[in-house]
């Protein structure tokens, strides 16, 4: 019996070895830690979580809080949406995705804001940052107190952009929650989460998640993220009637496994979530959430080192400037009784007069003329209009100061049908409505019919006074 040379017998061996080692040793994985959230927006219940609380890396997920903060900047007065930013070193010298922007130059803090929500540039956000706080420091500094104030009780931000940091950490939960104060306390911003391309100013910007947005039945936002040490994360929001999902995954593997998992968490929130629910709406931070107690006075653009004129005061007002809401008096008995066939003829007649216009989302109001309604008033004087059926729209949420509220009183499938709902309404809630512009936007699902040019209280008590009457509608702030 012959045997096999000794080196092709130790080679076999050794080829067993190394097979078997493969399929024994532990499977090594370059994917980071997965963690999963599902909320329902409208009440912020949570519907499914998987390390919900696992402190990870949040990538460009951190742009959410940076976005919400100028946002939050924007309404208080710091700073507008033409401000002329001036670019500083550090913000032109971060890695891709970025805007391309240079030192020195001069952009809008609209484009900025296009250019960070839209195409996620890390250049971008590193500029809102300076320019609202005078520095990155600062700045984080603010994203950590503001956080604290949501309840995020779990991160802790190091910077504007997302990039990979020591100690820069958020888990699944307080993501989920941040998006949600977004959708509620800034509805009027939230679109440019769901634009598929954006005017950047120096460039036309593409959405970093379209795919998503282009597959999915009403998704509508809100941020994709990605490191090396993060993965591929997503917080994505879709509306469905009135039911709204937020879904929030760390750690996917690739693009297309990350969307296939939020999909299928999406579909899970929607098959869990009750077809109708009272909105809970998120309280939105305190006013003492501002950069370190400072007032920055003088200089709303930094120069190129980011620093900024500043004055420390003891004192600052630490609660909300929101005003308190006056009592709401209860309306009469006789309002509830509705009667349309004194006026249907002077409703068609004011009709003829209406000429509505389409906006785009986040143009500012443009006066238009009033139809007449002279003789309808004088009518109404004497009697009111049946309630119309009114759709209830979730997302007209309102968060703004002055005169700039408003009130959503539906979306219907056309221009026409939008402005006889808005002059019955008229006409029914005279009171609180007069004076007011009669505005119908035309969205992607129809024609919004809404009032504006509304004190906060005087939109809340227009609201619970068509409510009181069946009427279904939603504060809105002012479109920027």
């Amino acid at each position: 019996m012959t045997s096999r040379p000794v080196s092709h017998v130790m080679r076999a061996i050794f080829l067993c070895v190394v097979v078997v080692s493969v399929f024994l040793a532990p499977v090594r994985s370059d994917a980071a830690p997965y963690a999963a959230m599902v909320m329902d927006a409208r009440t912020g219940e949570v519907l499914h979580s998987r390390n919900a609380d696992t402190r990870l890396h949040p990538a460009s997920l951190t742009k959410m809080m940076t976005l919400y903060i100028a946002f939050q900047a924007i309404q208080r007065g710091e700073i507008t949406l033409d401000t002329e930013v001036t670019i500083s070193q550090l913000a032109a010298s971060e890695p891709p995705s970025k805007l391309g922007l240079r030192a020195g130059q001069k952009i809008k803090l609209r484009y900025l804001l296009r250019a960070a929500a839209v195409k996620s540039a890390n250049d971008a956000a590193t500029a809102i940052g300076v320019a609202i706080s005078g520095s990155e420091d600062a700045f984080a500094t603010r994203m950590n107190r503001t956080a604290a104030a949501m309840g995020m009780t779990n991160t802790t931000f190091r910077n504007a952009h997302g990039l990979t940091q020591s100690g820069h950490m958020s888990t699944a939960r307080d993501m989920s929650v941040l998006g949600r104060h977004i959708i509620y306390d800034f509805p009027q911003y939230y679109n440019l989460f769901s634009r598929r391309t954006a005017d950047a100013g120096i460039a036309q910007v593409r959405h970093t998640n379209r795919r998503w947005l282009d597959s999915y039945e009403g998704g509508d936002g809100i941020k994709t993220g990605y490191t090396r040490a993060a993965g591929y994360n997503l917080v994505a929001s879709a509306q469905r009637g009135q039911e709204r999902i937020i879904a929030t995954v760390f750690g996917g593997s690739s693009t297309s496994a990350r969307n296939a998992r939020i999909t299928e968490l999406m579909d899970m929130g929607f098959n869990r979530a009750p077809n109708s629910a009272t909105i809970r709406r998120p309280q939105p931070p305190a006013a003492n959430t501002l950069d370190n107690q400072e007032i920055v006075i003088g200089n709303s653009t930094p120069s190129g080192n980011g620093a900024g004129k500043t004055i420390r005061v003891n004192g600052l007002v630490t609660v909300s400037l929101r005003p308190q809401l006056r009592p709401v008096p209860e309306v009469p008995d006789e309002l509830l009784a509705v009667d349309t066939d004194a006026i249907n003829n002077s409703v068609l007649a004011a009709l003829a007069d209406v000429t509505p216009t389409a906006e785009e989302p986040g143009a500012a109001p443009q006066a238009r003329p009033e139809p007449a309604i002279t003789e309808v008033a004088q009518v109404a004087s004497t009697a009111v209009v049946d309630p119309v059926p009114i759709q209830e729209i979730v997302t007209r949420i309102s968060t703004s100061g002055g005169r700039h509220w408003g009130v959503n009183v539906g979306r219907y499938s056309s221009r026409y049908e939008a402005e006889r709902v808005l002059l019955k309404v008229a006409l029914n809630e005279m009171s609180t409505l007069d004076g007011t512009l009669r505005r119908v936007v035309q969205r992607s699902g129809g024609f919004d019919a809404n009032f504006m040019g509304l004190s906060r209280e005087g939109a809340d008590l227009a609201c619970r006074r068509l409510q009181a009457r069946g009427t279904t509608c939603f504060m809105i702030g002012s479109e920027g």
